[in-house]
Formats: structure tokens, C-alpha cells, sequence
């Protein structure tokens, strides 16, 4: 029952204020719709909590640096976006180009000033972030970005792609890795909603100047640890490390390898 209402409250909200937002696009400057769109966040957080019985708890807040800086994150739940953005006055966030196919969506992404790139990735997609991303630097931003590029099940990870490190050397901005086990209760897009409290916990800050290795290592390192801690701890159990998903290349060389044995 609980799953039922959330999703019918989900589908109301979103038509709703996605039809408001539309039209404020209309008016000039960003201002109008992003009000908007954090009243719908707001909300859709609001229901998640009353509706669904999924609260969440923020930690280490006290670590965000001041100024403009990127928040590279766990994805494993759509709820997600909805409990990041909820933490901040004016967030700017990389999306994949897929959102553009809904009616409408585009505009407002656009408005937002939203940084969407190819799904596919490559030299388009880090133009796009290079592009976008100086426009929302420029703007003093915080600028919300999923590193994986997919949504993860718990348990679950996917290779670490390398335009956040372009961003994070392009722009000089520290980077603030953030764990969540909201998957736990909202998995991925799932329809059925687990209550509980939920957590998202902003890391130390990724300094400056690291080279690419040495800063995707580092990232996926502290991310994918404490968001296993997370989960753990919710669960009540050990710590079960995330399980790495090989890449398609990988894959291949693993068939070739199979093949001539």
C-alpha cells in the first residue's frame, strides 16, 4: 500500500510541477524555474517520507568546502537526485540525453542550466561537460555528478568514467565524494518502496592537482567502501565489499582468452 500511494503521489508531483516548470521556462533568467523545481524536490522528498516511510539522514555536511565544487555520487536508487538536490539553494547536475525524449523535459533542463551529455559518452559527451560545466563554474555552481554513468543495484558497481576527472581538472574545483544506501529502500527505478532511513554522507574533499589515475582510484576507492559501510550498516551485518562489473572490452578478452584454452 505504501508503494501505491508513493507512485501515485510520484506520477502527480511530477506531472504537475514538470507542466509549472514548462511554462516558468517561459519567463526570462533561471530563477523561476528552478523555484520550481526545488518546491518538486521538496515535495517528492516529503512524500517519500510520509508515503513511502523512507527518511533520509544527511552526514557530513561539515565537510563541504566553500565556493563552487563537484559532487561525484553513489547512483543506486532514482530517488538519488531528489535527496542530493534537497541539500543545496542551487544545484547544477550532468544528465544523460535520454531525458530529453520526455515532452517538455528538455526545455526545463536547458533552463536549469542542467549539463546533459551523450549517453555514449565519448568526445561529444566531454564537450558537452567541458561546455555546459564552465557555464555553471563560471556561476559559482556546485555541480551534482554520477560517476558510473549508471544506476547501480546494492551490491553492485560500474566502471568509473573519466568526465569527472575532465571536469575536476578542466575547472581546478575539489571534488566531494558522497555514499548513499538509499538503494536499499528505493532500488534503482523499482515501484516497490522499503521504508527505513535511509543515508547520504558527503566524504573528505578530492584535493586539486591529482593526476587521473591516481583520482579515479582514489574516488572509487572512498565512495564504493563507505557506501558498503552504509549498507552494512543498515542491514545490521558485515560489510560486503561491492561486486565489479567487468566492461564489455573486458568481457571480449575473457571470451578470447576462454576460447584458444
Amino acid at each position: 500500500m505504501r508503494s501505491f500511494a508513493f507512485n501515485v503521489a510520484y506520477w502527480f508531483l511530477s506531472i504537475t510541477y514538470g507542466l509549472t516548470a514548462a511554462f516558468a521556462a517561459l519567463a526570462p533568467g533561471r530563477n523561476a524555474t528552478a523555484w520550481v523545481i526545488r518546491r518538486y524536490v521538496k515535495r517528492m522528498v516529503q512524500a517519500m517520507r510520509i508515503l513511502a516511510g523512507i527518511r533520509i539522514e544527511v552526514h557530513g555536511r561539515e565537510r563541504l568546502p566553500t565556493g563552487a565544487f563537484i559532487i561525484a555520487s553513489k547512483h543506486q536508487s532514482w530517488g538519488d537526485g531528489f535527496a542530493t538536490y534537497d541539500q543545496f539553494d542551487d544545484l547544477a547536475f550532468v544528465t544523460g540525453d535520454h531525458l530529453e525524449k520526455f515532452p517538455l523535459l528538455g526545455t526545463v533542463l536547458r533552463k536549469l542550466g542542467a549539463i546533459v551529455v551523450n549517453n555514449c559518452g565519448g568526445r561529444e559527451a566531454r564537450d558537452s561537460l567541458k561546455q555546459s560545466g564552465a557555464t555553471a563554474h563560471a556561476e559559482g555552481r556546485k555541480i551534482l555528478i554520477y560517476p558510473e554513468g549508471n544506476l547501480a543495484r546494492v551490491g553492485e558497481k560500474f566502471r568509473y568514467r573519466s568526465g569527472v576527472w575532465h571536469m575536476y581538472r578542466d575547472f581546478d574545483m575539489p571534488v566531494v565524494p558522497l555514499a548513499s544506501n538509499l538503494g536499499l529502500f528505493w532500488p534503482q527505478e523499482a515501484y516497490e518502496k522499503h521504508p527505513g532511513t535511509a543515508t547520504l554522507e558527503f566524504l573528505d574533499p578530492i584535493p586539486t592537482g591529482l593526476d587521473k589515475e591516481a583520482f579515479l582510484e582514489r574516488l572509487e576507492a572512498v565512495v564504493e567502501d563507505r557506501t558498503a559501510e552504509l549498507i552494512a550498516e543498515a542491514r545490521g551485518g558485515p560489510v560486503i565489499p561491492n561486486v565489479r562489473v567487468p566492461t564489455p572490452d573486458e568481457v571480449a578478452r575473457a571470451a578470447r582468452a576462454a576460447a584458444t584454452v
